[in-house]
């Protein structure tokens, strides 16, 4: 099988983590399928194809963990040190225990899949939630210091350690980073994004404006056709770009939909959690398609008299080579310290960048996990 990720390296100054020799075995489980991997000093070693998940067969589905988990461990060059994975939620990861999965029903009940794992490998097991882990690893190794290298390069005072991750897919999907630290909740939901309220549709939640059931949703409503006959939304997109026939214009205000829903999502998070913001999951292959909306919707201003903005800082396309370079140079400042001869130089422009995941949506979430595990083995090893 040939793989991107395979041979896939952190393109990044290596810190202490990322050059960690140990081995730590990963998994990307869905509902239909389970990716199962392992990763090494930042990089992924062993990627095994994807396998079913056997989510309504109780017996099938931990068979299918306990055969990845051992082929992957098969593969590897070392002995792992610890088991780390995204596992869909409600679940309490601190304990391993999975609970009433919409996507996996033999799970009713809930299922102490952590410490099950942990008897079967004789591991350290840590189980999260896809989009916080995407987050973590976009945190450690992807967008976060991506920024922090391009604002070095500008000359620029300003850095960044805080950041949040959104995943466009199947659902809409988030995590927050804080310093280094993956912040989970008291119970496990700092990051139910999909829990925000719709804004075009304030009756729903904000994953039924903002998924790829969504895209297909609004396309075949636009386009007058019966939802079973809309495409899939990489269809939608070479529609809407002209590179296919369809209703282009119901292509292209399908995502720009999209990105309103996301962007106002995304700012109501932004106003309690400030950093930076990476998109992932299988519809920010469509980026340019709902950015602009994504944006325009982050820096809006409210209504009335007051005309407060949507957002203190100001949020700038990170993919837009014009808004990076604006947001790069912010706005330096030299001013004198009263009553001495001092002068000091400072930015005063508050900003956000909001891009694309610069791993890959898998690739961020394998080493996410990873890098979980060995800051848990090693809290030293946190990434600030």
């Amino acid at each position: 099988m040939t793989s991107l990720l395979l041979n896939y390296h952190v393109p990044m100054q290596p810190s202490a983590l990322l050059a960690d020799p140990r081995l730590v075995l990963t998994l990307d489980a869905g509902g239909s399928s389970f990716r199962f991997a392992a990763a090494q000093g930042g990089r992924i070693v062993v990627e095994l194809p994807p396998a079913p998940s056997h989510a309504a067969d109780l017996s099938g589905c931990l068979a299918a963990l306990k055969d990845g988990f051992a082929r992957a461990r098969a593969l590897c060059s070392a002995p792992p040190v610890a088991i780390s994975f995204a596992f869909p939620g409600p679940a309490d990861y601190a304990a391993g225990i999975v609970g009433d999965l919409p996507n996996f029903p033999a799970f009713r009940g809930g299922v102490a899949l952590g410490p099950m794992l942990e008897d079967e490998f004789g591991l350290p097991v840590h189980m999260n939630n896809d989009g916080d882990l995407f987050a973590y690893g976009e945190a450690t190794a992807g967008f976060l210091p991506w920024i922090n290298e391009r604002l070095g390069e500008a000359g620029s005072l300003k850095r960044y350690s805080h950041l949040l991750g959104f995943t466009l897919g199947t659902g809409l999907g988030g995590g927050l980073v804080r310093g280094g630290e993956l912040l989970t909740g008291d119970n496990e939901g700092a990051a139910n994004v999909h829990l925000l309220r719709h804004k075009l549709d304030p009756q729903l939640n904000a994953e039924e404006g903002a998924s790829i059931r969504a895209v297909r949703r609004e396309y075949a409503a636009l386009a007058g056709l019966p939802l079973d006959l809309a495409p899939d939304p990489r269809a939608i997109a070479a529609i809407a770009r002209g590179e296919e026939s369809g209703h282009r214009d119901a292509a292209r205000e399908s995502y720009r939909r999209l990105g309103e829903v996301a962007g106002d999502s995304i700012a109501q998070a932004c106003a309690v959690f400030d950093g930076l913001v990476v998109v992932g999951g299988g519809l920010s292959g469509a980026a340019d398609l709902f950015l602009p909306a994504l944006l325009s919707a982050m820096n809006a201003q409210f209504a009335g008299g007051a005309r407060l903005r949507r957002l203190g800082p100001r949020a700038f396309n990170a993919e837009d080579p014009a808004e990076l370079s604006q947001f790069l140079a912010g706005e330096r400042r030299e001013l004198p310290v009263p009553g001495s001869r001092r002068r000091v130089i400072y930015d005063p422009m508050a900003r956000v960048a909001v891009g694309v995941s610069r791993l890959g949506t898998t690739a961020a979430i394998v080493l996410g996990a990873y890098a979980f595990a060995l800051c848990k083995l090693d809290p030293s090893h946190a990434p600030r």
